[in-house]
């Protein structure tokens, strides 16, 4: 059984796609610390041609909380505005009026936490993608906060039975692989291939938001880019 183990992000890069597309199970790793300024909740779209960061406002956000532990924002307004933005962005797009409802559904999603949120979000980008693969949210099911690092990520190994663990390619300094072996786990890293597609913009821009792609593409050419990668 392969896995993989991410933090949630919300309407991550293809990379991300890629990596849940290939393994077995998915463990979206919410009861970890939050980082400020990264992509838990906010990612890039166009806007007018340009790269544009957009952002799902939260309150009470700290690095002393886990992701699950940081609430949405209380004001409503942020969900009208986001879609705006969007619609400003997009509403040329070929694919807009079918995956504008599926953003919809997405942005308006009522959750009492970040994490939730985005695990919703997946549920329904994976429906609309024909991704598989079973989506568990670490803070359900382990009970094992007391350990840190590479021995939490082997034991969520051990508990799931996974024979193969597959991480991102920037992860290589934080794991080894004689460890992994140890305990009967392949590692490997995906390293994702750069994805080009005829994009609303002057120039292409790599790595937006999931978003910027089922825009402009279909699910078939999406899902071809899901094997754009190599494992080393």
């Amino acid at each position: 059984m392969t896995l993989a183990i991410m933090q949630p992000y919300f309407l991550p890069y293809i990379g991300y796609l890629q990596l849940m597309n290939t393994v077995d199970k998915f463990v979206f790793y919410d009861d970890v610390a939050f980082i400020n300024r990264g992509w838990v909740n906010r990612n890039r779209m166009l806007l007018g041609g340009k790269e544009h960061l957009f952002t799902v406002p939260l309150q009470g956000a700290s690095q002393n909380k886990t992701i699950r532990e940081i609430a949405l924002s209380s004001d409503p307004k942020w969900r009208g505005k986001l879609l705006k933005t969007v619609e400003q962005g997009y509403r040329k797009a070929s694919h807009y009026e079918v995956v504008m409802p599926m953003l919809e559904r997405i942005v308006n999603f009522e959750a009492d936490n970040i994490a939730d949120y985005i695990f919703h979000s997946f549920t329904e980008l994976t429906t609309y993608l024909d991704i598989t693969t079973a989506l568990i949210p670490s803070s359900t099911i382990y009970e094992n906060g007391h350990l840190k690092a590479q021995e939490r990520i082997l034991d969520i190994c051990g508990q799931e039975g996974a024979t193969h663990y597959i991480n991102p390619i920037g992860g290589q300094e934080l794991y080894d692989r004689e460890r992994f072996a140890q305990a009967g786990v392949q590692l490997s890293f995906i390293k994702s291939k750069r994805v080009e597609y005829t994009q609303q913009a002057p120039e292409f821009v790599p790595w937006l938001s999931i978003l910027d792609i089922v825009m402009v593409n279909d699910v078939n050419d999406v899902r071809a880019m899901f094997g754009l990668f190599e494992l080393v």
